[in-house]
Order: C-alpha cells, then sequence, then structure tokens
C-alpha cells in the first residue's frame, strides 16, 4: 500500500493510508497479509486455467478482477485518483482509457507477438510491460495482474515465463529504471527469464 496520494480520496478509511475492504480490516499488515494469500490462491487457479479473453484491455482488467474480487468491491476498475510510487509518476487517472486503447490496439496489430524470433520477442514484451506499468491502470495490485496477463500473453505467442524464477528486488529496480528511459536491465531479465517452446518440453 505504498502508492503516494491522498488518502481523503483514494478508497481509503478516512484518516488511514489502509484500503476499504470487503473485510473491514483496517489494519494495514494485516491487509497485506490477508491479500497476499488471496491473490496467491487466485493466482495458482489461472496459472492452471488461463483467463479467457482477446488480450485487450478488457481480459487485462478482467484478471485484475479475478485475482483481487474477493478483497475489493472496486476490483478490475480504472482508478479514480492520480498515484506515484517510489518517485514514478503513472498515467494520469483521466488517460488511462485511451493510452489503454492505443497500447491494446497495437498489441493485435503486431497480432500479439506470435512467430517472433526470441530476440525480437523479448524486445516486444519488455516494450510491452513498460507500457503496462506506466498505465497502472488500477488502485492496487498493478504489479500482480501484469504479471498474470504477460505470462499467459508469452504463453500464448509459444514461449514460457515463470515470474516466481525472477529475483523480486531485481525486477523492481529494473522496472523502476525503465520508468525511467533505461530499460537494459529489465531486457535481460526477460531475455534469460523468456524461454522457447521447445525448452520447456
Amino acid at each position: 500500500m505504498s502508492y503516494s496520494l491522498d488518502p481523503i480520496e483514494a478508497n481509503c478509511y478516512p484518516g488511514t493510508t489502509v484500503l476499504i475492504n470487503k473485510y473491514d480490516e483496517h489494519d494495514e499488515e494485516t491487509l497485506s497479509d490477508l491479500e497476499a494469500n488471496l491473490v496467491s490462491a487466485r493466482a495458482a487457479i489461472l496459472e492452471q486455467r488461463p483467463m479467457p479473453g482477446f488480450f485487450d484491455f478488457s481480459h487485462y482488467k478482467s484478471i485484475h478482477r479475478f485475482l483481487f474480487e474477493d478483497l475489493y468491491d472496486w476490483a478490475g476498475q480504472i482508478r479514480t485518483v492520480n498515484i506515484s510510487k517510489k518517485g514514478t509518476r503513472f498515467c494520469p487517472f483521466d488517460q488511462i482509457e485511451q493510452q489503454a486503447g492505443m497500447l491494446f490496439e497495437r498489441l493485435r496489430y503486431e497480432k500479439y507477438f506470435i512467430g517472433l524470433k526470441q530476440g525480437v520477442f523479448v524486445e516486444e514484451i519488455t516494450d510491452f510491460y513498460c507500457a503496462t506499468n506506466d498505465l497502472h491502470p488500477f488502485r492496487e495490485g498493478n504489479g500482480r495482474a501484469q504479471r498474470a496477463f504477460i505470462t499467459q500473453l508469452i504463453r500464448h505467442a509459444g514461449y514460457d515465463i515463470d515470474f516466481a524464477d525472477i529475483d523480486e528486488d531485481l525486477l523492481m529496480i529494473a522496472t523502476i529504471q525503465s520508468a525511467g528511459g533505461v530499460t537494459d536491465a529489465l531486457r535481460k531479465i526477460f531475455m534469460e527469464a523468456v524461454k522457447s517452446s521447445s525448452e520447456r518440453l
């Protein structure tokens, strides 16, 4: 819950930074643990049964809704406040629909990166990861929804990835760097993590 914003207008209990939730849990640490357990269980289901969809923004929002609907009424809905994190300011909330439209239209135009050689594929995935990170369309849970969607997208294109094998701290650092326009570390992470279909057999 470490986004920078005004709690008064940000779906939080009055005077706190604790998100209003279906369990009416007011303790931030307890809510964080509860969220981790619930979302991990949902993510495990997605590993076995990927979310049906057309890899558009509706599909992206459906994945977020599935992951977080046990906890938040606004799961799968676009945020209504501006947010920032660790010095990174994300897409203004009133521009999310427009930016998402262009991003997912480009993904469709590029045929979801199907048929690309691995080096080119990694370049495209790196760019898409950066773009969805900048979008940050939800009030909370952006990274988990993003990783679930990108995992499904990569597998749909005939490759594979397991974000559990990626060092979380290195990924966070690379993500922050990429928000500043430096994508070398992020590209290296994906180059090592994305496997061809033959490697996963």
